[in-house]
């Protein structure tokens, strides 16, 4: 099927999103100020959304859609199985990208970073604050590995329903909590022209302060420039 003559209209040119546009000269602030907008619109109905990549240790990639649970100065937090696809990618290979797309904004964010997982207590508060049903969803499912069918999983689940019905259910070890620590966020807003908007922050290794061509200086040790679309 060819595609080539899909188009979709975006903004127009004295929509662009300028440098003097710029909420904050911090990335995460700036990445606070564009997702609140996002989840105020009415057209977007998981704002936190955000497909997460990673890579094998000899650079095979893999991606899949999971959802942000909270950011800070500290990072982009996500909970997964650590035995799944991805935990077995992150352990050999401690980096990822992730990027939100907000189709109804023609807005997109990427961004870089080293991962880690958070303490064991931090993961213990989050499960218990899930919906029962959710806690042993993730107690049942030993993810990435593979099971005869439907009917296996329901089973294990109405076991676990009834073993838990009157007792907490314990987080298992093999879940918790990563934070993704990021060295680049960028912006990017869609133009119609094609002429994108890609505004690009960057943390300098070891703190290096001397400033590459285009590049200005940020807000903790940040430093952005725009890039050609």
């Amino acid at each position: 099927m060819d595609l080539s003559d899909t188009r979709k209209k975006y903004k127009e040119d004295e929509e662009c999103f300028e440098e003097s546009h710029l909420a904050s000269l911090d990335p995460v602030r700036q990445f606070g100020n564009w997702f609140d907008e996002a989840t105020k619109c009415p057209e977007i109905r998981e704002a936190n959304a955000m497909c997460l990549a990673t890579a094998t240790k000899d650079g095979r990639p893999s991606a899949r859609i999971v959802l942000l649970k909270g950011y800070s100065n500290e990072g982009f937090l996500f909970f997964t199985n650590y035995e799944s696809r991805k935990g077995s990618e992150l352990e050999s290979n401690p980096y990822a990208c992730l990027v939100f797309y907000w189709e109804a904004l023609n807005r997109q964010i990427r961004i870089e970073g080293t991962v880690e997982r958070i303490p064991y207590q931090s993961s213990c508060e989050y499960f218990h604050s899930r919906p029962n049903s959710s806690q042993i969803g993730a107690v049942v499912s030993r993810q990435s590995t593979p099971i005869p069918n439907r009917d296996y999983l329901r089973q294990k689940n109405a076991e676990l329903e009834k073993k838990y019905k009157d007792s907490e259910v314990p987080m298992p070890d093999y879940w918790g909590g990563y934070m993704v620590n990021p060295y680049l966020i960028e912006f990017w807003q869609g133009q119609t022209n094609s002429l994108q908007d890609r505004i690009v922050f960057t943390k300098p290794k070891d703190g290096a302060c001397d400033l590459g061509e285009f590049q200005h200086a940020a807000e903790g040790g940040w430093v952005y420039q725009r890039l050609s679309p």
